[in-house]
């Protein structure tokens, strides 16, 4: 697999929360995070300085929620750049005024649009949205881009394509239920897979409940990590009554993040309720911990492995293939069909730009492996691009050696 170019100095500490420390400084419910933030500038600087002195590594500028779909809401989407710029300025004086090297990372977040089928967004739009905020965060001087809390592979991979075209080390987290799944069902090592594979520079959860109920699924990837895990748990669930007060104390969270260090994060922090008490107390046990005794990505159980959004599968080298199935707009049928063939894999056959489209449109009904055998490399790699997942590319795909094993490494897409 294709692995980020952008490599990580790991162990790190992240920060805390921002958003119910800003409720605790007053933030009033239901108004634009960002704008408030820039009316009042000291409860962030002041939230931040804390974290700082508290040990972060790495502080998150308050850009959150600062793209276009969500500012558009406000009536401040032509706002964006500026407020970008100005948000990132407010953390940089934060760790400026603190004397410590301190790296600040643009933060962005979902856009809370649905893409197609399920909704009206094309995923090239989407794409672009992200790609708009990516931008105005490397113009604003961050060190990092950190996309959190995506609730979908198709929101999180556009986000990280998009984020990419600021060519800064981008983290990836995502938010999962009690089943280890996202809001849409992706899996929690299909997103892995997935995202390590298009150049992710680390990839884990935040959110996602306390670090005790996040455990399991740091240990479900970290097998098949070759990035840098990252935990971001919220500090337990908020106490009865309220909205920013968590139940863990800072004591207790930090012991169940040394049992997430055992298992394999390395880049750690806090979400929803943690202070900066809650990042001392880890600051502490990092400082404290063996990493040398930890191994991650040591697993290898097939000689390939790909997914879709839901499952990841483990395929011998002699699988069987369907039929080719051939790209339209109604070929949700022929992939079910293809399917009922008792094969192995589904062969997709792209022959141009508009198949890849058609077929990113219908990928989801694919329920096994997908290889894609494509008529020239524009429509493998637009193929590739739409796919919610990692799929094979057929070696008969017409196009040279070189061509294929640079879309290859592109997308993690083993070539079979």
């Amino acid at each position: 697999m294709a692995i980020s170019e952008y490599k990580i100095k790991t162990p790190l500490l992240l920060d805390g929360a921002t958003g119910t420390n800003l409720m605790l400084a007053g933030m009033p419910q239901g108004v634009c995070v960002e704008k408030w933030v820039l009316e009042n500038p000291q409860a962030i600087k002041n939230i931040q300085t804390g974290f700082i002195n508290a040990g972060s590594d790495v502080i998150y500028a308050p850009t959150f929620a600062a793209n276009h779909a969500k500012l558009e809401h406000y009536g401040l989407s032509d706002r964006l750049e500026e407020m970008n710029i100005q948000l990132v300025a407010l953390s940089k004086e934060a760790v400026k005024e603190s004397g410590k090297d301190v790296l600040v990372a643009g933060d962005m977040s979902p856009t809370g649009l649905f893409c197609e089928p399920f909704g009206d967004t094309e995923f090239m739009e989407l794409i672009n949205i992200y790609a708009q905020q990516a931008l105005a965060l490397k113009k604003a001087g961050a060190d990092l881009i950190v996309c959190e809390t995506m609730m979908s592979l198709t929101d999180v991979r556009a986000a990280l394509i998009g984020a990419k075209q600021a060519h800064l080390p981008v983290f990836v987290t995502i938010t999962v239920d009690e089943r280890g799944k996202t809001l849409t069902g992706a899996d929690v090592l299909s997103c892995l897979l997935t995202l390590q594979s298009m150049g992710a520079a680390a990839f884990g959860l935040n959110c996602s409940a306390g670090p005790d109920k996040m455990l399991e699924y740091i240990e479900k990837i970290t097998p098949y990590a070759k990035i840098p895990i990252i935990a971001k748990p919220n500090a337990g669930v908020p106490k009865a009554g309220e909205t920013a007060q968590f139940s863990m104390d800072a004591e207790t969270m930090a012991h169940h993040m040394e049992n997430l260090l055992k298992c394999g994060a390395s880049i750690i922090g806090g979400c929803c309720g943690t202070t900066a008490q809650h990042i001392a107390a880890m600051r502490k046990v990092i400082d404290n911990f063996d990493f040398n005794t930890v191994e991650i990505g040591s697993e290898r159980t097939a000689p390939i492995i790909v997914c879709n959004e839901g499952e990841v599968f483990f395929l011998e080298e002699s699988f069987e293939l369907s039929e080719p199935v051939e790209c339209s707009v109604d070929m949700a049928d022929d992939l079910l069909d293809a399917e009922d063939e008792g094969c192995e894999a589904i062969l997709v056959h792209v022959k141009d730009v508009d198949d890849a489209y058609h077929f990113g449109i219908n990928c989801h009904m694919a329920k096994i492996p997908v290889s894609i055998i494509a008529d020239s490399a524009e429509a493998l790699e637009m193929a590739l691009l739409y796919y919610n997942g990692v799929a094979m590319i057929d070696s008969r795909t017409d196009a040279d050696e070189d061509e294929l094993k640079k879309i290859s490494e592109a997308f993690g897409a083993p070539i079979v």
